[in-house]
């Protein structure tokens, strides 16, 4: 399922949420249909919450099935709302907001090129998954270009046919080129999704729909 969708008047819902394919984190204050959004498209639990006293959720967590990484800014009270059985990891560092920085499904997770050795074994412990040092597209923030599911990948349509590759054998989905919002390459920021379904941004064209139906399997 693919739905069109704005937090906060913008079309950038990826800088405020993030999805997986157990739950999704979303701000305080968010409107109550986009919430309703999210739980018919997605099927997954809500959980409303600040994170370092901010609505850039998106920005600031990445996260998978088994846990989720969250920048060290981040208040006891806010993680607290986060379900219980989920393993929470800091970023103890300068390159701390996650949600840019971390592109990951339950398979992998492609990570900024100077994160730290410390940061890199947190991300590992925390989502369980294979961790790769790299930028996509010449950008290292590769969780902004970067939308990834366990059913596909859509990447900065710049993405090499070689790094396409190489996403593809990391993430184990396939992989593809896309835009949303009007040709806007920062995928992650312009959308959540799952294997399920994907909410991407209210000023994004037919075609940009349908790569994204494609890329992320959503049939």
């Amino acid at each position: 399922m693919l739905r069109l969708g704005d937090v906060f008047g913008s079309a950038y819902l990826g800088v405020y949420c993030s999805a997986s394919e157990r739950f999704a984190i979303l701000p305080e204050g968010v409107e109550k249909s986009f919430v309703k959004d999210v739980e018919e498209v997605l099927k997954v639990e809500v959980v409303r919450t600040y994170i370092a006293g901010s609505t850039l959720v998106g920005s600031l967590v990445a996260m998978n099935s088994n846990g989720v990484i969250v920048t060290n800014f981040a208040e006891k009270q806010e993680l607290a709302k986060l379900p219980k059985d989920l393993r929470i990891g800091v970023m103890e560092e300068k390159l701390n907001a996650a949600g840019n920085n971390i592109a990951a499904n339950d398979k992998a997770a492609c990570v900024h090129p100077a994160a730290s050795r410390y940061s890199l074994r947190i991300i590992e412990d925390t989502l369980g998954v294979e961790v790769h040092l790299g930028a996509i597209a010449g950008t290292e923030t590769v969780g902004s270009v970067c939308l990834a599911t366990s059913k596909g990948v859509v990447c900065h349509p710049r993405t090499s046919e070689d790094e396409l590759k190489g996403l593809s054998s990391l993430f184990g989905v396939p992989a593809a080129v896309a835009t949303l919002n009007y040709g806007t390459p920062y995928l992650g920021a312009c959308a959540i999704a799952n294997s399920k379904g994907a909410i991407v941004g209210s000023t994004s064209t037919p075609i940009e729909l349908g790569r994204i139906e494609d890329g992320l399997g959503l049939y």
